[in-house]
């Protein structure tokens, strides 16, 4: 111990360290701590533990520091570790995580801090969306929106509106909690929050829509998405199309299907798979070769279900040997579903057997007058 003193005491009255500013003075006492972690991990037992370490430890620490160090460690006869320890754990208890906060707290933490002149964090607006649990708190949300709006305004000079990810947040939250008449509010191009309308936002509303099999809420989306004049994409056909097939409304389907190609929308395989079976589903031969002759400007081959409807687009024409021709044709071009087309042959026969009286006792029930003898249509083949 007495010799560790000696060289504690050569070192500093050795030129190096009495040159060294002092950092540690009395206008930098705030720093100390901060600079005590960083060279405190280079002592051992309180002490450099090589001449080559206490060369580089005096010609880096200050004269202050060490002495005030040399003699607390005297003192106390505990290890300088223990200081480095107990500050670096009180570092890492500040960064553990808060629980999540409500929308309603966050709601409040932003309303104070736009009433004090200061624009709240991002990460709380973001924060908020993602809280919203009920139609109190979109309510909420959309206040504070408007409160933000105008702040950026006034005080910001910020005339864009916010991004076009947050709006679609906005969206997905108003879909997710149940309350698409909030989320209609983000479609309109002029509005109070700072929302830019998106195509994509519209498409969270048609979805929650689908998933509700609710036309009239659809139709509602269908007629604001005019108004604001917002481009229609091949996804929204295909959410469009959907709810009208499951909802069994051909009315529907049919009308804005004519305005999907009028907009000029270069619909998927998915639409027109819909659209083409539920011709066919509906005994309208007519849209059958109209949506066809459409597939065929963007789609080469048929699928399974634009081929069957073709087919039964001819038989309901009375031309069985167009429907033939047509089958064959989808056996030729679907060469890795010939397999389970053998298989299925006779599932296929007994939807025949079956869908065919059933489309014509539909139509005979909506005041069509079709000569048909049913009996003839249900007789099963005889065994063989």
């Amino acid at each position: 111990m007495q010799a560790a003193a000696a060289r504690a005491r050569r070192l500093l009255a050795s030129p190096a360290a009495s040159g060294i500013q002092g950092a540690f003075s009395a206008p930098h006492r705030g720093c100390a701590a901060g600079a005590e972690l960083v060279v405190l991990p280079r002592l051992d037992n309180g002490f450099p533990s090589s001449p080559h370490q206490a060369r580089s430890f005096s010609s880096n620490l200050p004269r202050t520091l060490l002495l005030r160090t040399v003699t607390s460690h005297w003192q106390s006869k505990k290890p300088v570790r223990y200081h480095m320890s107990r500050a670096h754990f009180a570092t890492e208890s500040s960064d553990i995580d808060h629980p999540k906060e409500s929308a309603e707290e966050l709601y409040q933490k932003m309303l104070k801090s736009v009433e004090a002149q200061t624009m709240p964090p991002n990460a709380w607006l973001w924060s908020m969306i993602s809280s919203c649990t009920s139609e109190e708190d979109i309510k909420l949300l959309f206040q504070i929106l408007q409160k933000l709006r105008v702040f950026r305004l006034s005080n910001l000079r910020i005339n864009a509106n916010f991004n076009d990810h947050l709006c679609m947040k906005v969206s997905e939250a108003c879909a997710r909690v149940g309350v698409p008449d909030y989320g209609l509010k983000v479609l309109w191009n002029h509005n109070v929050y700072g929302i830019t309308p998106t195509i994509g936002s519209a498409h969270y509303l048609l979805q929650h829509a689908k998933e509700h099999s609710d036309t009239k809420l659809m139709e509602r989306i269908m007629q604001v998405l005019r108004r604001n004049s917002l481009p229609l994409q091949p996804g929204t056909a295909d959410i469009v199309f959907s709810i009208c097939y499951n909802a069994h409304r051909w009315d529907l389907l049919s009308k804005y299907a004519a305005r999907f190609v009028q907009a000029g929308v270069k619909l998927r395989r998915t639409a027109l798979d819909i659209w083409m079976e539920f011709a066919a589903k509906v005994g309208d031969s007519q849209s059958i070769w109209e949506i066809n002759s459409l597939r065929g400007k963007s789609v080469k081959h048929y699928t399974l279900t634009t081929g069957f409807a073709c087919a039964k687009g001819s038989l309901l024409e009375r031309k069985p040997e167009n429907a033939a021709a047509t089958i064959k044709l989808l056996y030729k071009h679907l060469p890795d579903q010939k397999k389970p087309f053998k298989d299925d042959r006779k599932a296929m026969e007994e939807a025949l057997i079956t869908d065919i009286p059933k489309m014509i006792s539909s139509m005979a029930k909506s005041g069509l007058d079709i000569p048909v003898d049913m009996d003839k249509l249900t007789r099963q083949p005889e065994a063989a």
